[in-house]
């Protein structure tokens, strides 16, 4: 089996990472991130949606390019590696692929070519406050038209202009589809490590709604959106954690010590061996999820939970690490370690945390072994 992308995802990838190098960078993430009037950078969201990025996995007949999952894992990846501030995940990962996976045909039509065209900024709204949310704690209620509830934190929630909504719809889940420009809709601005990408509070008071796909379906579908935005996530933490590394490498090679490069200490090796190999696991269990979300196996929730999981865990590591190595430097404003650092912290609680995603993996293991 060869988990390996072919020539052309390989040249897409390159493609990506020298338009990234000219348009994002730490430079454009450091204009979002000093900036509180604004959570997204709109030129960079304008350029993307001119080079089809946010169409990459959308269908030909809804606007998009029809390319893949595979080809949005690599554009994920190198997102990732940018620390891009630009509501791409919440808008492609969970806004259009629940569109994708359980809107009728009118909604495809009506929502997709504008998402493919920059056009909407979407965002979905699981979390009702602190702890795991369960089919059981879901409080906000959706009665067939219009849809009452707080949800917090939803990322993206303060730019987004549409929203899919898990809401209660008589004794099952449901999933709603929401437009947030209306007078049933007020949104509230919260503080966050990583104000690069947005979050806020969203109050509905007899908000009109749509149901998106079936009445009480919503729990297993809002699973299966999260299990796809979670292998896509994981490249982001990939890109991340290669990102890291590599600073970190290159301040060990050109910064001295006693005469030394620091990079010739045990101690710094260490570190640089165990970013490298977090990365590495990262990157397999972030291959099979790609694997097994492009052919649509039986195996994605296993895969996309570890993915997930070592992707949390490889980005933190490598992010602390790499303030570690730079030393008293990397704790300071001017140096870029803490905007990766802020951006791992951010993506690990982004769908649910890396312990939530383990404990997920576990059940699924043991209710696959119990059947």
């Amino acid at each position: 089996m060869n988990f390996d992308f072919s020539d052309d995802q390989k040249s897409l990838k390159d493609e990506a990472r020298k338009f990234l190098t000219d348009k994002a960078g730490a430079k454009v993430t450091r204009t979002v991130l000093n900036d509180a009037a604004i959570s997204y950078d709109k030129a960079l969201w304008k350029s993307v949606a001119e080079m089809g990025w946010l169409g990459a996995a959308i269908p030909e007949e809804h606007g998009g390019l029809g390319l893949g999952r595979l080809e949005l894992c690599v554009l994920a990846e190198e997102l990732g590696r940018a620390v891009a501030p630009i509501p791409f995940s919440s808008t492609v990962y969970f806004f259009a692929e629940a569109l994708m996976l359980a809107g009728s045909d009118a909604q495809k039509a009506a929502h997709l070519p504008k998402v493919a065209s920059g056009e909407t900024i979407g965002c979905f709204a699981l979390s009702e406050g602190p702890g795991a949310p369960t089919a059981a704690s879901i409080q906000a209620k959706f009665d067939g038209s219009t849809l009452n509830g707080v949800k917090i934190p939803v990322t993206d929630g303060d730019v987004a202009g549409w929203a899919v909504v898990v809401a209660k719809e008589g004794s099952g889940v449901s999933l709603v589809l929401v437009d947030l420009n209306q007078a049933g809709v007020t949104r509230e601005t919260l503080k966050t490590l990583d104000p690069t990408r947005g979050h806020a509070k969203l109050e509905f008071k007899n908000a009109k709604a749509e149901r998106l796909g079936a009445a009480g379906q919503g729990w297993e579908l809002s699973e299966a959106v999260l299990d796809r935005a979670a292998v896509l996530l994981a490249f982001e933490q990939v890109g991340g954690s290669q990102a890291c590394l590599e600073m970190a490498t290159d301040y060990a090679k050109n910064r001295y010590a006693f005469s030394r490069q620091i990079g010739s200490f045990q101690a710094i090796k260490h570190k640089l061996a165990d970013m490298y190999v977090a990365i590495e696991v990262a990157r397999s269990n972030a291959y099979y999820g790609a694997w097994a979300l492009s052919t649509e196996a039986a195996e994605l929730p296993f895969a996309a939970a570890a993915a997930r999981a070592a992707g949390s865990d490889a980005y933190y590591l490598c992010a602390k690490e790499n303030i570690q190595t730079h030393g008293g430097m990397g704790f300071t404003w001017e140096v870029d370690c803490h905007l990766f650092y802020r951006r791992a912290k951010l993506l690990a609680l982004q769908a649910g945390g890396p312990a939530a995603w383990k404990e997920k993996l576990v059940k699924r293991l043991e209710q696959r072994n119990a059947a």
